[in-house]
This record gives structure tokens, sequence and C-alpha cells, in this order.
């Protein structure tokens, strides 16, 4: 694995560790677990296969190819649906970040079409649960990072439909219209069409994620949402200080809003050691992160905020190395072992594990299916002429730049993770 210099990429943090073994304990609790279907909320194989595979799509059920997800991994976690991350890096911009995109959508396509027995594409709720019904991970797409939009709507849209159900407003970068978690604020938040942004994602039923997110991008966005959003791969700043994670005072928040903060098994953002020890430069040996403390997130979640509101995002394919007992997509059983030997019943752990994320794609359901059955599905919140859907993939065409570029400082140490 050559050394990658992206957060969505396997990171840097140590070497690869590729054998996946979970301990005794974490291995007797998987094979004690109740099967739970996973609908996980991050997975970066595109881009994995973007940096590392030339984009080939051959031999992904062979773990010397595709170290953390194969497709026996998928089965062996019972994934029952995964939003397949669509990643561009944040230093790729305009029509660059959009011709990126649309690799990264064709990659998940072609993944898909090369498993026709274990995987289903699916736009819909309805194409979720058809998936299911024929025993198919049925595979959505996110799109992580709002500037790969390159300040167009009628961009978003033409994601939208191709299945991308959901998009990051930012990744570790602030852009031109929304600051980030790990970068300097310019914004105070949104901008006016960071706004008009949130405004066209609800109209068209695209949920919002918040991971990655300055707090004031969180707040503003729970503000205005009318839908459910997702935090798709982020765990509870009240365990562990990284500024990726959620604060407490929005987490309060998610209830009323209906939304799912989805624990995500990124080392960094689970283990405070971990945090520190990255943060101080990476000297020495690597402090272990377990199961356990995913398991920690879990239950402190569950505590503030209630089972209905948890989910799953292991952004696995996005680091280099996971937790122990969790190394790879078919080790979901170990977290749902540790999980049921704490008292969680199986009504929890199949909230936590599918329905709550599902529960969120149906809230969208009818938004999404109007918008694509609309013959005019032109914004009323966009201000002057909208491209067409033809002219969706030439970046700003049919849309003024509402704010001036913001200077994308460097990402905080601490954010060098996806």
């Amino acid at each position: 694995m050559t050394a990658p210099t992206t957060e969505s990429a396997p990171n840097t943090e140590s070497a690869p560790n590729t054998e996946s073994a979970p301990n005794a304990e974490s291995a007797a609790a998987a094979a004690s677990a109740p099967a739970v279907d996973v609908f996980d909320g991050h997975n970066d194989l595109a881009w994995y296969l973007r940096e590392e595979r030339d984009y080939s799509v051959e031999g992904l059920n062979d773990p010397a190819v595709s170290p953390f997800t194969t497709m026996d991994q998928l089965a062996a976690g019972h994934v029952a649906a995964q939003y397949w991350s669509v990643y561009v890096h944040s230093s790729i911009t305009g029509p660059d970040a959009i011709k990126a995109t649309w690799e990264q959508i064709d990659a998940v396509q072609r993944v898909v079409t090369a498993y026709p027995e274990r995987l289903a594409f699916a736009r819909t709720a309805a194409d979720v649960r058809a998936a299911r019904a024929a025993g198919k991970v049925a595979s959505l797409m996110g799109v992580e990072g709002g500037q790969q939009i390159d300040e167009s709507l009628a961009v978003l849209r033409s994601y939208a439909r191709a299945g991308a159900r959901y998009m990051t407003l930012t990744w570790s970068t602030t852009h031109s219209w929304a600051d980030s978690a790990t970068d300097e604020p310019v914004h105070g938040g949104l901008s006016a069409f960071g706004r008009e942004v949130v405004a066209e994602m609800n109209r068209i039923g695209m949920i919002l994620d918040l991971s990655h997110v300055a707090p004031t991008v969180m707040h503003q966005s729970l503000d205005q949402s009318t839908l459910p959003v997702l935090f798709t791969h982020s765990c509870a700043y009240g365990l562990n200080p990284h500024p990726r994670n959620i604060p407490d005072d929005v987490l309060d928040r998610v209830p009323d809003n209906g939304g799912v903060a989805m624990m995500t098994f990124v080392p960094s953002f689970v283990s405070n050691a971990r945090r520190e020890w990255v943060d101080a430069g990476e000297q020495g040996t690597a402090p272990e992160v377990t199961v356990a403390q995913v398991a920690d997130h879990c239950d402190y979640v569950r505590e503030r905020i209630g089972i209905d509101h948890i989910g799953l995002g292991g952004d696995i394919c996005g680091v280099d190395e996971l937790p122990t007992g969790l190394g790879d997509a078919g080790q979901y059983p170990t977290l749902f072992g540790e999980l049921a030997s704490r008292g969680w019943s199986q009504s929890d752990l199949r909230k936590i594990g599918f329905d709550n994320a599902m529960r969120v794609l149906d809230a969208h359901e009818d938004a999404y299916t109007a918008f694509l059955g609309s013959a005019d599905d032109a914004p009323s919140v966009a201000n002057g002429p909208t491209a067409s859907a033809g002219d969706a993939g030439v970046g700003n065409t049919g849309h003024a730049h509402h704010a001036a570029p913001a200077g994308n400082g460097p990402a905080a140490s601490a954010g060098a993770e996806s």
C-alpha cells in the first residue's frame, strides 16, 4: 500500500494492519452475537480503488486485493445496505472536482455491476427493501464534500438523480459556502448560498450529512432542515474531544430533528489516547483501540439522546487501521456481541444496526421520488436561470457564484482521518 496523502484514502497514522483478526474475547462475543443487519453510513471503497487499484473492480472477494471490504466480508458482517462514499479530496476543485466525482460514481456502479449476485444498486427506500429481500447489499451513494458541486445546484441535482442520497456539507477544509470542523472558519457557519443548498437538498430528498462540518454548520442546518439529518461517520465529543466528533449540545438537538448519529470506527475519533498520540506526532507505539471503546460511544449517545438516534458508519476503507475486533466489513457482529453483553436487547441492536438509518431514508422518500418523477424540478429557492439536466456536469453553468471562494488552509492534524 503506497503512502496516501488524503483523509478518505487510508491515512498514515500507522503502518497498515490487514490481518484484521479479533482477539479471543472479541471473537467469542461475535460468535455469541445475534445476527443483526447493518445499514452502514460510510465506506470509502471507491477512493481506495482509485488510489490503489487504478479503478479495477477485479478480485474484490480477495482480502489481498481489498483488505477491508470484500464480498464475503460484507456477508459475514450482515451488511444489508451500504452508503458507498463518492469522495473527492478537497485539493481537487472546480470542474475537476465534478469530473472526479463522476469517476467515483462510475466506480460504484461498476462494482455493483461486477457482483450482481451480491450487490444491488439502490436509489430509493423501496429499492433498499427489495435488495434486502433478495439477499443482496443495497448499494447507495453519498457525496463527501460540498465543494464537489462547484457551487452549482444543477450539479447537486445531477448527483441525486444518479443515486447519491446524501451529501456531506464539507470535508476537512472550509470551502466557499460552509465551514469545516478541521479548518479555519470563514462564514460563521453557512453562507447565504449554503442555506440555499440546505433548502434544495430538503426539496429533492437528499439527506444532509453533518459529519466533518463545524458546530456552527451543524446548528444552522438543524435550525433550517425540515427533514432528518445524518452524521454518517462521527463519534461523541463528550467522550473524546476530537473536532470531528459531535458536541453534546448538537447531539441534544438530534431527537427533535429525527436524525441519526452514526458511530464510526476511526481510531483517533474513538480513543482519547489515540487522538493524543496523533496530535503529539505519532511517536512510538500507537495506543490500541478496542471494540469496547466503540461500544462506549454507543452507550454514551444512547444514554444522552435515546436508542432511536444511533447508527453505524464504520469509515471502512477510509483509514489504514481499525479497532481490534472491527478490522474489516465482516466484523460488525463483534460490536453487537459487545453491546449484547452490556444488556442491549435484540430490538436495540436492530435499531442501531439498520432500522434507524432506514427511518431517515424513508423520511426523504416522498421528496426524492417526487423529484425523480417531476417534469419540472427547477428549484424555487435558486436565483437566476438554472441549467438543464444535460448541463449539470459542466461546472457552474446556470448558477451564479454566491460567495467568493474561501482560502482553504490546511486541515488540522487531528482531522487527518476520514
